[in-house]
Order: structure tokens, then C-alpha cells, then sequence
């Protein structure tokens, strides 16, 4: 009977791991709900923020507060980035994506609460960025702090994090599924049981405390007059073709004009030429003003008399006048964006790439509809349009078809947002292998992909891998000095230097065993006729990934680590494997 109860009990690991599942599910729900009253209290404060800089504030053409106000905001934020948080904030969903490549999951505590307070500086001052960036910021940092503060493994608090970051998302567009796919497609995270539920969990817990507190009025509640004709699909791809280089514009732009203003050195420069060039912007196209997502509801609802009115003052816009209008706006949207982003301002490019993406779509639909055979439903590609730029932009065709199909309702266009927001895709991806998220990570090679090994690979440093244990020796001395380090030596190199410990070369004691039982050869030897310099190095600063490449290519177990000529250590390729597959195991155990 006891070697049958023996059989039946569970093992304490079990008991262990079925222990910390429940407390990860509690925690999602908790970081979920957070996220979403997080997401409301930003959208509130932002609303009435607005409400009173622009009390009785005329929002047509010719109001020189236009020139004003985003250099105040723009001030404002580099104030509080510079001298009351001390950090810089940047791109958010960066940020975050940055955290769970290189520092398994670890967001700084100000983070809880800085991207929405110098957010809100930014877009409702005329910044021309939105605040989804910000939000994921905010819940990914929620996950991190809940994670790390019940001391939950790397591996968990990045699931967290993501958590954290879904549920905020869903909490500020409603749309839970949309931000379960955002944190699968944009943030990385695992595709498995062990993930997807916590994100399930968070997504659906920040969704329904905005719609407690909020109601359920969605960010675009449009009565889709026409449904799917299947007859209009070949404009719908065209359209994915045409959003795709919207797309690549987007990004193209974005960086160009991130580089010029990067020239600028100087804060206060960059402020104000940024907050001077945004305000003449908005000044002469004042659809630009902040997010745009009441302008882009406008032009969905085929309102466009009065924004044209709001920017050129013709009472009666004709076709050419209005496509002219909306290509300008297209042009400039992204100018103001980059532009805000660039002189210090904090916001993100969600609400730049649906407000693009709209206006694609429509300007698309008109364009087309000029034709005598064509009658495409406006409102429909207009809707299409935003998931087809939201795909190129962001790389992530399935959260623009989600997201869309979510907070629109209209799940009659799902055909339309596939199709559309795969040939964007596929289209940029021709020109550019990486989204406006990832690409200046990918440059210095700091970006974590779903690539399991590449990805295990970002997490380990060579800092944290230098082994220091080796022998060193000068190079003026002589081979019965040599003799006396190796007696004293657990391993098989030593390392030469100079007075400075400049590094010289190496000594492999295989290669001199003929002669280090020669004493008559003591004197007469000198260390520097005996070293080599070996191919490669390697520098603190290189990713592992880099690392393992030279260990593959010079098929050395030792590789030198140098710094500015400094001889720091050695890099074994026995260390890296162990510590590979250690990193391996743990993020590969269900």
C-alpha cells in the first residue's frame, strides 16, 4: 500500500508549477484591470486636458494659437523627460520591445506612470502622435512591476509584460482580441498555452473595465452601408498594393526626418525648430492637430466640405480639389508626426498609421471612382484602407485586420482586410524587412524575434560571460618566467600584455611544450618570439549572436575580449553553450 500511495502522489514540482499558473492567471486579471483603468484615466485626462486649452477655440484655418501651442506642449515634455523623470522616453512599444530582448522584462518604475503624463504634454498641446504608444508603455510596465514584485521567473514576467501591454491596448480601443494578436505579432511573445491565456486573461479584464466605466461606444461607430461584393476584390488588393507604399513612405519619412533632427544637438534648439515647423503645420492644415481620429470620423461619414473648408475656405470642393487635399494631408501627416516625435515630444504612431490608412482608403476610393465602369463603397475602403497601413507600418497585417474589425464592428469586412492588409505587407516587405518598431533595434542588434535560438541569443551578454581566470604575462619577459606562470596556470593559455595591460597576443602551451623542458633555453627566450595574435577578437559591446558566429567560423574553445586595446578576459565556447542552454530550457519549459 505505501509503494501505491508512492505512485499516485504528485511530485512537488508539480504541486510548484500548478501553484505559480494560478498565480500568474490572478495576476493577469489584476495587471489587466490596472491597464484598463490606466487607459480610461489617459483618455479622460486627455479629454478634459483638451477641452480646457481649447475652450472657445475656433478649429478652423487662421487661429495663430496653431503656432503656439505644440511649442508649449513640446516644452513642456522635454521639461518633465529631462528634469523630472531623467530618462528618455521615445518610442514606447521600443521601449518595451527593447526591455523583453535585453533585459528579460525589466521596465523602470517610472514608466507606470511617465509616457502618459508626457503624452498628454505632447498630443493635446497639437502633438501629431496618438497615446496607444504611451498606453503599452504604461501596461507593460505594470507587468514588469507585478512580475518581479512576486518574484516570478524571466521567463513569466516577460508573459507579463506582454500582459500587461494587451491589456492596456484592449483597454483603450476595446478590442481585446486585437491586443492579444499585438502582443503575439509586435511584442514576440510565444505562441503557447503558457502565454496566451495570461494575455487572454489581461486583454479581456482591461477591455471590460473600459466598458464599465466608459460604456460601449467603440472609437468608430460607423454604419457600414455596403457590405462584401466580392466582384470589388481586385480593388481591394490594388488597394493593399497602394497602402503598402503609403507604408513604405510612412517609414521612409519617419526616419529621414528623425535623422535630420538628430543633427541638432542641442535640446532647446531641437524644441524649437520642432515646435516652430509643427505649429506652421497646423497653422495651415489644422487636420494635423493631435491625434486626427475626429477628422478621419469625418471623412469616413463623407463630411468633407467642411474640412476642406476648415483648410482651403471653398465653399464647394470639387473631385480634383478634394484629392488634392487629401494627398497634401497624407504628405504632411507623416512630417508632423516624425516631426513631434523627433523635436522630444512622446506619443506613438497607432494613431498616425490609422489616420493615414483612412485617408488612403479614401482617397483611393474617390480616385478610382472617377472611372465610369467603378463604384466602390468609399466608406468601406477608407475602412480597409487604416488595417492596410496599419500592416505595413507596424509589419503585423493580423493586428490591423483585428483591431479594425474590432473597434469598428465591421466584421462583414474581414475578406477585405485579409486581402488588403496582406499585399501591404508583402508589398513594403519588399523594400523594408523590418517595421518602424524594430528596425533601429535591429540595427544595433538588440531586437528579440520569434526565432527561438537568434532570441536566446539577445538575452546573454559577453560582459557576463568573461572568464578572468587566465594568466597573463609581460611580453619582455623570458621563457623561465613563462614556465612559472604555467606551473601556477589552470588552463592552457596565457594571455600577453604590456605595462598598460594592452594586449599583445596569446601563448598556447601546446605549441611551446618542446622547449619549456629545455632550462638552458630559459635566458635566451623571450615571450614576444613566442605569442601570436589570433583571429578573431572579441569586444564587450558585440551581441552573442555576433560571438557565436566567430566561434563557429575560427573553430577556437578561447576567444580573447578586448576593449579600446585593454585585455579584459577570455570568452569560452564551453561557458556560452552552458549558458545557452540553460537560457533554452527555461524558455522553452512549458
Amino acid at each position: 500500500m505505501l509503494s501505491h500511495h508512492k505512485i499516485l502522489k504528485k511530485p512537488l514540482g508539480y504541486l510548484a508549477n500548478r501553484q505559480q499558473r494560478t498565480v500568474v492567471i490572478l495576476l493577469s486579471m489584476v495587471i489587466g484591470v490596472w491597464g484598463g483603468l490606466s487607459a480610461v484615466l489617459l483618455k479622460d485626462l486627455a479629454f478634459y486636458t483638451h477641452e480646457w486649452l481649447t475652450q472657445g477655440f475656433d478649429f478652423g484655418r487662421g487661429n495663430y494659437l496653431y503656432l503656439a501651442l505644440p511649442l508649449i506642449g513640446l516644452s513642456l515634455t522635454v521639461l518633465f523627460t529631462n528634469y523630472v523623470i531623467r530618462d528618455n522616453l521615445g518610442h514606447g512599444v521600443s521601449i518595451v520591445l527593447l526591455a523583453i530582448s535585453k533585459r528579460f522584462g525589466r521596465l523602470r518604475r517610472h514608466h507606470l506612470f511617465s509616457s502618459m503624463v508626457a503624452s498628454i504634454f505632447t498630443i493635446t498641446f497639437g502633438g501629431s502622435m496618438g497615446f496607444e504608444a504611451p498606453i503599452v508603455l504604461t501596461g507593460g510596465a505594470i507587468g514588469s512591476y507585478m512580475g518581479r514584485r512576486f518574484h516570478m521567473d524571466r521567463k513569466t514576467v516577460i508573459i507579463l509584460v506582454g500582459a500587461g501591454a494587451s491589456g492596456a491596448l484592449a483597454g483603450i480601443f476595446k478590442a481585446p482580441i486585437a491586443a492579444v494578436v499585438f502582443s503575439l505579432e509586435i511584442l514576440m511573445i510565444d505562441l503557447t498555452m503558457a502565454s496566451l491565456i495570461p494575455l487572454l486573461i489581461s486583454a479581456v479584464s482591461g477591455a471590460t473595465m473600459a466598458y464599465f466605466l466608459m460604456g460601449s461606444r467603440v472609437l468608430f461607430s460607423i454604419q457600414l452601408s455596403q457590405g462584401f461584393n466580392v466582384d470589388n476584390l481586385p480593388y481591394y488588393i490594388l488597394l493593399g498594393i497602394f497602402t503598402g507604399f503609403v507604408s513604405l513612405y510612412f517609414n521612409k519619412t519617419t526616419f529621414m526626418v528623425e535623422n535630420m533632427m538628430g543633427k541638432i544637438k542641442r535640446r532647446s534648439e531641437k524644441v524649437l525648430v520642432g515646435g516652430i515647423a509643427l505649429g506652421v503645420l497646423i497653422y495651415v492644415f489644422p487636420s494635423l492637430y493631435g491625434e486626427g481620429y475626429e477628422f478621419l470620423r469625418q471623412l469616413i461619414n463623407s463630411n468633407v466640405t467642411n474640412l476642406v473648408n476648415q483648410n482651403f475656405y471653398n465653399a464647394s470642393p470639387g473631385i480634383w480639389h478634394l484629392l488634392l487635399f487629401m494627398a497634401l494631408i497624407m504628405i504632411f501627416k507623416v512630417v508632423a508626426m516624425a516631426t513631434t516625435g523627433a523635436s522630444g515630444g512622446v506619443g506613438g504612431v497607432f494613431a498616425p498609421s490609422l489616420f493615414m490608412g483612412g485617408v488612403a482608403g479614401m482617397f483611393y476610393a474617390k480616385l478610382i471612382n472617377i472611372l465610369p465602369f467603378v463604384n466602390v463603397p468609399e466608406k468601406n475602403m477608407a475602412l480597409v484602407g487604416m488595417a492596410g497601413v496599419m500592416a505595413g507600418v507596424m509589419h503585423a497585417p493580423l493586428t490591423g485586420i483585428f483591431l479594425v474589425a474590432e473597434f469598428t464592428g465591421g466584421y462583414e469586412l474581414y475578406t477585405p482586410l485579409i486581402f488588403t492588409a496582406l499585399f501591404s505587407y508583402l508589398t513594403i516587405n519588399l523594400f523594408e524587412h523590418h517595421s518602424i518598431y524594430t528596425r533601429r533595434l535591429a540595427e544595433r542588434g538588440e531586437l528579440m524575434t520569434h526565432h527561438k535560438d537568434k532570441a536566446v541569443l539577445q538575452m546573454m551578454k559577453v560582459n557576463s560571460l568573461i572568464e578572468t581566470n587566465f594568466k597573463t604575462i609581460h611580453h619582455d619577459a623570458m621563457l623561465g618566467d613563462l614556465v612559472k606562470v604555467l606551473a601556477k596556470s589552470e588552463r592552457n593559455v596565457v594571455a600577453v600584455v604590456d605595462e598598460a595591460n594592452n594586449f599583445q597576443g596569446i601563448i598556447f602551451m601546446n605549441d611551446i611544450r618542446n622547449i619549456i623542458f629545455k632550462p638552458e633555453l630559459y635566458d635566451k627566450v623571450k615571450v614576444d618570439e613566442l605569442m601570436y595574435m589570433p583571429e578573431p577578437l572579441v569586444s564587450p559591446d558585440e551581441s552573442m549572436e555576433e560571438v557565436a558566429l566567430k566561434f563557429q567560423e575560427s573553430g577556437n574553445y578561447n576567444l580573447p575580449v578586448i576593449k579600446d586595446g585593454k585585455y579584459l578576459g577570455f570568452v569560452s565556447r564551453a561557458r556560452v553553450f552552458s549558458k545557452y542552454r540553460g537560457l533554452l530550457r527555461e524558455f522553452s519549459d512549458e
